[in-house]
């Protein structure tokens, strides 16, 4: 029988502290010291390589020069290989097919993991493959009809799913959806998963882009164009809202609202933007603000870089695989001289000097095998090995920064190609070299495997442990990433999208694409007399 606690894929910062008070005791760290809990114990964190200043996209993606940037090592901007540019279009192709083969047909639903007897649609690898068939289109690997059929029965299917509050006979309430529905009937997959505000603004962020990118005025186009708007507006981001402005992480039959809420910069950024986004049911910029309210606490150096921190990799990506935060501040970035593409580059940074340094001594770490996030991992298992006690986990939220630090030698590929349209020259040569060093033990029909550890070298055939599964909140940055890299197509697309730059806006952003207007609301500035009041 699943559980949460197994099951759920993404962790807000204080949900990543509770899994870790299972392993390590430690103090919080402080601003004058940096400290790292691992798996074989605590210690200092220093030093690592610079950041590079410059950034350029094989097409489509201007540079960025309105931030400041990290000190950096190499001068001009990247330039990939054709040999490069082979490997990404071989990983983008791949992990494509994930989403392609892994979804069902005649449902849209796709599955949390794949190859797998696991019976659990995810409704967030819903929302990355809506955006994965518009990507499939462009690049050729389908045709547009075949991709407006999925979509349309996507999408279809969604929108007749049952919404109420019963425990067993939902899909959803309030417009939100259950982190896991079972793949046959569409509803709840059991009783221990939350009605989820995450998971629902990652399958908002692709029922957006299907909104923006199929504009052909033909019957199914303009069907899916309003079933797209029906879904997004019937999300009631109102009654997610706990009384203090934050949004709840989500919400059962059961227990009610969970006690966990989203503050501070994490995967919740989204849900904040499509909240304020929205003409039904919307968040006010009040919440963006109680959002931000821990942003300074967390904001400082680590291995190297000087950025706002958070630990595992994907809450520096799943946002931006949308949204081009390029060039666009709110009112604590423009404080910070910074945007959150940057700081998203930067946390790649920090990654790979952390792996460079390698404090826990792990197997093969360095300056192209880095990448800690949430991923699979080798088990619940304790090995002694030349006298050294190792500590693995399973499925765990990975990541080295100030708030934390959770490490068993587990390197999950999606860190590094997530990161691609961040920092190209550290991802893309770590995605060769994963390759060329790993092989098929690691790399396959769908491209690279969830996870796997050099260190973990017992009870498996292989020198070291891989995993057999793809995940697809994994595959997800991976195939959206690449193609914002080399084209910006999806960023492209969102940038279309009314309800993307209406909360981008309400949420005090300006300046790059956005253009240097106020937002068209008072809301912005009713917030900071408030403040200030207060």
């Amino acid at each position: 029988m699943a559980t949460l606690d197994m099951m759920d894929k993404r962790f807000s910062v204080q949900s990543c502290l509770r899994q870790m008070v299972r392993y390590v005791s430690r103090p919080i760290p402080t601003l004058g010291a940096v400290l790292s809990v691992s798996a074989v114990g605590v210690s200092s964190i220093g030093g690592g390589v610079g950041c590079s200043a410059s950034y350029a996209a094989d097409g489509g993606v201007p540079n960025t020069p309105t931030v400041t940037r990290a000190a950096h090592s190499a001068a001009g901007p990247y330039v990939v290989t054709a040999s490069d540019k082979a490997l990404l279009e071989d990983l983008e192709h791949r992990t494509f097919l994930w989403f392609w083969e892994a979804g069902d047909p005649k449902t849209g639903l796709v599955p949390d993991r794949y190859p797998s007897d696991q019976t659990q649609a995810s409704v967030a690898s819903i929302g990355f493959g809506l955006t994965a068939y518009g990507i499939g289109a462009d690049r050729g690997y389908i045709t547009h009809a075949q991709a407006v059929e999925r979509t349309l029965t996507t999408l279809r299917y969604l929108s007749r799913l049952p919404q109420n509050a019963s425990a067993d006979k939902a899909s959803g309430y309030h417009g939100f959806f259950y982190h896991f529905l079972d793949h046959k009937t569409g509803l709840r997959f059991n009783k221990d998963i939350e009605l989820s505000s995450i998971d629902t603004a990652l399958l908002m962020q692709g029922v957006l882009f299907t909104e923006s990118y199929y504009t052909a005025n033909t019957p199914q186009e303009r069907e899916i164009r309003t079933l797209a708007n029906a879904l997004y507006q019937g999300v009631d981001w109102a009654w997610m809202r706990r009384p203090d402005q934050r949004l709840s992480m989500g919400w059962s039959p059961e227990h009610q609202f969970l006690p966990n809420y989203w503050e501070g910069y994490s995967e919740g950024m989204m849900a904040y933007v499509l909240g304020l986004g929205a003409s039904t049911h919307p968040l006010q910029p009040a919440s963006w603000q109680a959002w931000l309210a821990t942003n300074d606490k967390r904001w400082g150096e680590y291995s190297g870089q000087t950025l706002l921190n958070f630990a595992p990799l994907f809450g520096h990506q799943y946002t931006h695989s949308w949204i081009d935060f390029r060039g666009i501040q709110d009112d604590w970035n423009r404080e910070k001289g910074i945007d959150y593409f940057e700081n998203s580059r930067r946390a790649a940074y920090a990654q790979r000097s952390y792996a460079i340094a390698n404090p826990g001594k792990w197997q093969d770490y360095g300056p192209d095998v880095w990448g800690l996030t949430a991923s699979d991992g080798p088990g619940e298992v304790t090995e002694t090995e030349n006298g050294q006690v190792r500590r693995f986990f399973s499925y765990s939220a990975r990541g080295a920064g100030r708030d934390y630090t959770q490490d068993d030698g587990t390197i999950a590929p999606t860190a590094a190609g997530g990161s691609v349209a961040f920092a190209p020259e550290i991802a893309v040569p770590a995605l060769r070299e994963m390759k060329h060093r790993y092989g098929s033990h690691i790399y396959g029909r769908y491209g690279f495997v969830d996870a796997f550890n050099p260190s973990f070298h017992n009870k498996t055939t292989l020198p070291f442990w891989s995993d057999t599964a793809y995940l697809g909140i994994d595959q997800g940055p991976i195939l959206l990433m690449l193609e914002n890299r080399r084209s910006g197509f999806v960023w492209n697309v969102m940038k279309k999208n009314p309800a993307i730059r209406h909360g981008l806006e309400r949420a005090g952003f300006r300046g790059g694409w956005l253009g240097n207007t106020e937002a068209s609301t008072d809301d912005n500035k009713a917030v900071v007399r408030n403040n200030q009041a207060g």
